[in-house]
């Protein structure tokens, strides 16, 4: 199997969502191709035919000994495509563990690049990530073995499960830290020349294969992540991507905060800002724009000033930014559910971008209004969206279960830049909620109901119905696997060596299926 572990997890990781966003693409195609009730593409063999080819990544059924066996033969062309689902989770792991093994030996023990670093600034570029390698280590011998035993795989739902509980919790001390590990890396790449100059060496050694440090740094966050899509039968992988995410959000929220209040001062009452209730939601200049004056004199004062907004969840700040542009001065205050917003639609160019902000009560008790313009048409619906969220938007939210609702997904990787956007990853799915003129996106994601705004430049649409409905049945039974996670873990990790009767749930490059058993429940 040494040819198929020569891919370095980041490109495996590449080759494999654009090998699924193609597929769906094809699937997209069909105006008749999904079988009606199974949600499985026909013919099959077109999910198989993807990654067929010279560039493609290993299948199962293409191992010699698998093809001269006659096993493809004799099973179903489901049991195929089980069968390429669990070989994928072995040969994934076995390409990031070699990743890992480069961020060790080339960057980790590297002298040179050590002796360049104090203690402290070792822990906080690699954290806990000899404890992460040995977990993948254990995992993969695990996997292996089982691969081994029959040509067949037998179902690995048993091994995930189980290193799950036991060891992948390094996982999470290790994806919390990175927020300081980022922020590390940046100071000592500018503070530290000797470290500058030693990166840029090994980084430019042939076996790294162009690939920077910090790619390596995130691979553990990036394969919990694919993992849980890989595998999404009991809710064992659930909890540690949610431990990860929580933590790293409740991290950074809270240094948020910090950072905010410092900036801030108030003209009369005082606002406590920081709470562990309390995460910003967005921030940024609005011109506020001053009513309709009758006299000349009044008329040539000017029409609008610059206010800046700080919009926790449940707190609305409306400040001034200072004249060295380092503090804020807060004007007014207003709890959340206090605000109401009122969009102001074709009142010429004068009012383009222009909506009113009512606080119903604000720190002084007293009813009062902001009529507010935005630098665009996205910034003014980004910031309606998240003054008032209970607000309708255009299109239904996926708890409905509409599969006329507009669905896309994402074909170019985008890392959120403000509070209100979200991070999206090649080959995510998202319901659409909201779009702008110019170009924005809210979105839904369907496998954690993730909501966010994004580019519409790094998505494309699903146009196929009956594509769209077979997404939204499997983020069903995705959620419904979820609720039942703690009842099926346990199953799974005393089952002993009896093969559970019904047949695991996969999700994979050849996208998802529907169990026919379940349907028929």
């Amino acid at each position: 199997m040494g040819h198929i572990y020569s891919f370095l997890y980041q490109e495996y990781r590449d080759t494999s969502k654009q090998q699924e966003i193609e597929q769906r693409r094809q699937q997209d195609g069909l105006t008749s191709g999904v079988s009606a009730g199974l949600g499985v593409t026909s013919p099959p063999a077109l999910q198989l035919q993807l990654r067929n080819n010279s560039r493609s990544l290993s299948l199962w059924q293409n191992l010699d000994v698998v093809q001269q066996s006659g096993l493809l033969t004799q099973l179903p062309q489901r049991e195929v495509i089980i069968q390429e689902a669990m070989f994928e989770l072995v040969t994934s792991e076995a390409s990031y563990y070699k990743s890992l093994e480069v961020l060790e030996t080339h960057f980790l023990k590297n002298p040179v690049l050590v002796n360049t670093l104090s203690q402290s600034d070792m822990h906080f570029l690699f954290s806990n990530i000899e404890e992460v390698m040995k977990a993948s280590e254990r995992f993969l011998m695990d996997l292996e073995n089982r691969i081994e035993q029959s040509l067949q795989i037998s179902d690995v739902c048993d091994i995930v499960h189980n290193h799950a509980v036991k060891h992948f919790h390094v996982f999470i001390t290790y994806v919390i830290n990175q927020v300081y590990q980022e922020k590390n890396y940046r100071r000592i790449l500018q503070g530290n020349q000797s470290f500058r100059e030693a990166m840029a060496r090994l980084e430019n050694q042939p076996h790294v294969r162009g690939l920077s440090f910090t790619s390596f740094l995130i691979l553990p966050f990036q394969r919990i992540t694919r993992l849980k899509m890989l595998v999404q039968v009991s809710g064992a992988r659930e909890w540690i991507v949610k431990e990860c995410n929580e933590g790293v959000r409740k991290m950074s929220r809270t240094e948020e905060l910090i950072s905010i209040e410092k900036t801030l001062e108030f003209k009369s009452k005082s606002v406590p800002v920081i709470s562990h209730s309390r995460w910003l939601l967005k921030k940024g200049e609005v011109q506020q724009m001053a009513g309709p004056k009758s006299t000349r004199t009044m008329r040539s004062k000017k029409l609008h000033h610059p206010v800046y907004l700080f919009l926790f969840n449940n707190l609305l700040l409306i400040t001034k930014r200072s004249s060295s542009g380092e503090k804020f001065q807060v004007l007014d205050s207003c709890t959340r559910a206090m605000l109401r917003t009122e969009d102001m639609e074709d009142q010429g160019q004068m009012l383009a971008n222009v909506f009113n902000l009512k606080l119903l009560e604000n720190q002084e008790e007293r009813h009062v209004s902001y009529m507010l313009k935005t630098s665009s048409m996205s910034d003014k619906l980004r910031w309606i969206c998240a003054l008032t969220p209970n607000r309708r938007t255009r299109f239904m939210s996926t708890s409905a279960h509409q599969p006329a609702s507009p669905q896309v997904q994402c074909i170019q990787s985008y890392s959120s830049q403000e509070p209100d956007e979200l991070s999206i990853e090649m080959a995510d799915v998202l319901n659409i909620l909201e779009r702008t003129d110019d170009g924005w996106m809210m979105g839904e994601r369907l496998h954690d109901g993730e909501k966010g705004w994004f580019p519409c430049r790094v998505v494309e649409e699903i146009k196929n119905q009956e594509v769209r409905a077979q997404n939204l049945r499997e983020c069903q039974r995705i959620h419904l696997a979820q609720e039942g996670g703690a009842s099926s873990g346990s199953r799974l990790g005393s089952r002993g060596g009896r093969r559970t009767p019904k047949t695991p749930k996969v999700s994979n490059f050849f996208g998802t299926w529907t169990d026919q058993s379940e349907e028929e429940q």
